[in-house]
């Protein structure tokens, strides 16, 4: 029923676009017009890294994800998101960056696909299979308060040390949002079994198909996670 595609956002223009257009339509459905992590810059970034999922009987791009591997050149999006409300962002970022690091953003999933958990549970778990592929040690998310708990989940720990213990308002002062940190890419030594068991297979097995069980019963996923062009540095 579905594919899973992962890509560096420079080799894959046309299906970026996809991907604005499907991001855009589910943050309108939503009443949010203007985020800072939907600069749509990031297509032209050599340093992004793609995950979409395809409907297999329409072809069209329902659902996806970005990886932003920081750079000096390219901050994070998170760095200007979070910069009005603790400008000690910048500093935190920094100490992590040489090493190499990253953000999870843009995390959206089409209405018309909403009870399967595409997004929130099998995509999220493809972005920690992209990120061990393109060797970022540490990765960082800026949670939703329906994606912290499913984030935890896969290892990551909230970052205390920025805004109120982690939280802040974003996108809107009506919306809460929590910064989160997975310190062992490689390893996942907080994530629940489950989590780790899943994600430690899709990395042996980059391209495969499986029937996954979902909320709405099993569906047929195929997942071509390698990327053609990983080496960022």
């Amino acid at each position: 029923m579905f594919t899973f595609k992962a890509f560096r956002a420079v080799d894959e223009p046309e299906i970026c676009e996809q991907f604005i257009e499907g991001h855009a339509n589910v943050l309108k459905e939503y009443g949010v017009t203007k985020v800072t992590s939907s600069n749509n810059d990031w297509k032209y970034n050599p340093f992004v890294f793609v995950v979409t999922v395809h409907e297999n009987a329409t072809g069209k791009v329902v659902s996806g994800l970005r990886i932003h591997v920081a750079s000096k050149e390219y901050p994070l999006p998170l760095e200007g998101a979070i910069a009005p409300v603790d400008s000690g962002i910048y500093e935190l970022i920094g100490k992590y960056r040489e090493a190499g690091t990253g953000e999870i953003g843009g995390l959206w999933n089409s209405r018309a696909i909403s009870g399967y958990g595409i997004g929130a549970i099998f995509l999220s778990r493809t972005s920690l299979v992209i990120a061990e592929q393109i060797e970022v040690p540490t990765l960082f998310a800026l949670c939703a308060e329906y994606t912290l708990k499913p984030t935890l989940q896969k290892g990551f720990e909230i970052e205390e040390g920025i805004g109120n213990n982690g939280t802040f308002f974003y996108p809107k002062l009506d919306l809460v949002a929590t910064l989160a940190i997975l310190k062992d890419v490689e390893n996942l030594p907080l994530a629940l079994p489950a989590e780790r068991d899943f994600i430690l297979d899709l990395r042996k097995n980059l391209v495969c198909t499986r029937v996954e069980k979902t909320l709405k019963g099993p569906v047929e996923i195929t997942y071509d996670l390698r990327i053609k062009n990983p080496n960022w540095r």
